[in-house]
């Protein structure tokens, strides 16, 4: 017993002082689990933390794409969907009923309680492969943004017409250095700092962004070219680059909207209160995105960069332009462990239920670390966390493209995770009668979304074939 409070002394430690009156019980809910604190604000700020990320980077390129008309649409749209099928999501918090039922801490666990079967596998395995993309699209994008300090640096210094070519390679390796040290700390997820950390940088780094683009767009300074159709067959584009562009900036779209939703306190209802911090989450979100890429969109016009802090729309300052990607990798390094750390201890979990009796994957080894406490070792969890940051480093060194990676990512997560789910989950808790008005119009929105998906899937792809036919992988990625 005392070897098991001891697993948790590392960074954390923890005392009768902790409990309200020392009362541990007094600390519990009434399931049993550890009382929840949250409350709608909280929520809404965590919802609103979690999606103002590097998402927002590429949207004034996504606007480019589709122009003053279909852009801004599509971004409302997109919110609308979050929004709708987020508080779908919330009414299946508890099982089977919204207010009194059972809680379930996990998606896959509410998928579980409605939908059950094979559906519990394809839930785990888009969940999955969606934290596996994450990982690796954020290796390259904070790679991109070390490279882009170099480079700004060298401007400065010798002017905007040099080159200054570097490429991303050593800084995805210095990354992924960087991550395989976090991912040796077993109780990573309770490091609270650094999330709030990671969500002052994304404000930060956003903020610097959108304030950037209104200076330049208020200068007057060069013409850009803007259009209600965004950028123009024959000018900027050939018909059929047009076409793939505007799928692939859906993609891109997709993937901004993609959050989850906090852990709050049981009174008021979990699902009034999480449906309320959806609402202010969503809204709040959506007109800083709106923002962003409208204002980023009037600032470069058709030329707009794939990443607007990277791709050198702005030169000066250039020690704003430093300090805002610095940002960007800061926020990037901890955001990897928040989405590595569940596919982390899915995998242990698993191979421990599986192996029980094989030392390596279960024995801890005791380590006293000066200032720390005492680390528990474990060479499987060295191992594989050590294997898995190695393999999606080399993947994102394979496939450095920041827009077409991104779309990719969006496009495959958002349909299954954001739309079919909570349709599929809502009405087997509100038992909608097959073929009934309702029913139709909930399978309509998740077939047009499945379609969209897929397009923009489509274009991602086309994206990183033709990146793939053009990439010189030791010159540098800046996302022109």
């Amino acid at each position: 017993m005392a070897r098991e409070m001891q697993k948790n002394t590392m960074f954390i430690e923890q005392n009768t002082g902790d409990y309200e009156n020392g009362d541990p019980q007094k600390n519990l809910d009434d399931d049993g689990r550890e009382k929840r604190t949250g409350t709608w604000v909280t929520a809404s700020a965590h919802i609103i933390t979690a999606v103002i990320g590097s998402g927002v980077l590429s949207l004034a390129w996504a606007i480019a794409q589709l122009g003053w008309v279909v852009g801004p649409a599509v971004l409302i749209a997109f919110s609308f969907i979050t929004y709708f099928t987020s508080t779908l999501l919330a009414d299946c918090y508890r099982a089977p009923d919204p207010v009194h039922g059972k809680r379930n801490y996990t998606y896959m666990d509410v998928v579980r309680a409605y939908l059950g079967g094979r559906k519990v596998q394809l839930c785990g395995l888009a969940q999955y492969a969606n934290l596996l993309g994450v990982t690796i699209g954020y290796t390259i994008t904070a790679s991109i943004s070390m490279v882009a300090v170099k480079r700004s640096n060298c401007f400065h210094k010798h002017g905007h017409h040099v080159k200054c070519q570097t490429s991303n390679n050593p800084f995805m390796i210095i990354f992924a250095c960087i991550q395989i040290v976090l991912s040796q700390i077993p109780n990573f997820h309770k490091l609270s700092w650094l999330s709030i950390l990671a969500a002052v940088m994304s404000f930060t780094y956003a903020s610097i962004g959108l304030g950037l683009s209104i200076a330049k767009a208020a200068s007057g300074g060069e013409h850009v070219r803007t259009s209600l159709t965004g950028v123009q067959v024959g000018v900027d584009v050939s018909g059929s680059e047009k076409v793939w562009r505007t799928f692939q900036a859906i993609g891109d779209i997709a993937f901004a909207y993609a959050y989850s939703t906090d852990t709050i306190k049981a009174s008021p209802p979990e699902n009034k209160s999480m449906k309320r911090a959806s609402g202010v989450g969503v809204t709040t979100t959506t007109l800083f995105y709106v923002l962003c890429g409208i204002v980023g969109y009037a600032a470069f016009g058709n030329d707009a960069p794939g990443n607007f802090l990277t791709g050198f729309g702005f030169y000066e300052p250039f020690w704003l332009i430093d300090f805002a990607n610095v940002c960007i990798a800061v926020h990037l390094i901890g955001a990897y462990q928040v989405f590595a750390q569940p596919l982390f201890g899915f995998v242990e979990s698993l191979c421990a239920r599986h192996y029980p009796d094989n030392k390596f994957i279960t024995r801890e080894h005791a380590m006293d670390v000066p200032f720390c406490g005492v680390y528990y070792l474990n060479f499987f969890r060295l191992v594989w966390r050590t294997a898995y940051v190695i393999v999606t480093a080399v993947l994102a060194m394979i496939f450095p493209f920041f827009n077409d990676f991104l779309g990719l990512i969006g496009a495959g997560s958002f349909w299954p995770l954001t739309v079919y789910f909570p349709i599929e989950m809502h009405i087997a808790q509100a038992k909608i009668p097959k073929y009934s008005f309702r029913w139709v119009c909930l399978k309509i929105l998740s077939w047009v979304c499945l379609i969209i998906s897929l397009i923009a899937a489509a274009g991602s792809v086309e994206g990183l074939i033709q990146s793939l036919k053009t990439y010189k992988p030791f010159q540098t990625r800046n996302e022109e």
